[in-house]
């Protein structure tokens, strides 16, 4: 990884490797990428030697947003069981930084949404899952966020 790549955070999204930064935390000086998020406007700071452990990796291509289309078309999933074990489920999915699990969640969420109300938990991850989709799929699609969330919002409306 390099600076102005584009990549993609677990739980964060999608951005910019802005630059390598040279930092002492407890007396021991590390690398670290700086990681620039326009969705949120975040800037976040990941060690260099455990990108794979955290998740780092590029952008899907365009290829995939084939996928992520049949994914939001397709029938909404209900996660069963106590409030706390669908949380923690939805959770996991959406910490495994893959595109589909992320855009299944954002449908799941969104369709038991405008069906009946759901958690302020499960609202801040239907919003969260959407943020995620959507910053990875501007730099998938080359489009901008409002052109991503209108595609978006337009698939999940129409499914059923």
């Amino acid at each position: 990884m390099k600076i102005g790549d584009i990549v993609f955070y677990p739980m964060h999204g999608a951005g910019v490797i802005d630059g390598v930064e040279n930092t002492e935390v407890a007396g021991v000086e590390k690398s670290y990428y700086i990681l620039k998020l326009p969705m949120g406007n975040l800037k976040l700071m990941l060690p260099t030697d455990r990108i794979e452990e955290l998740g780092l990796r590029d952008v899907v291509d365009k290829s995939k947003v084939d996928e992520v289309e049949r994914v939001l078309r397709s029938r909404a999933e209900h996660t069963q069981g106590s409030w706390n074990k669908r949380f923690q489920a939805i959770l996991d999915r959406m910490k495994s930084g893959n595109i589909l699990d992320v855009a299944a969640v954002a449908r799941n969420l969104s369709m038991q949404y405008r069906n009946r109300k759901i958690s302020s938990g499960e609202r801040r991850l239907m919003d969260l899952s959407r943020q995620i989709l959507i910053s990875e799929l501007v730099y998938a699609c080359e489009k901008s966020p409002e052109e991503v969330t209108d595609w978006v919002d337009d698939i999940i409306c129409k499914a059923k």
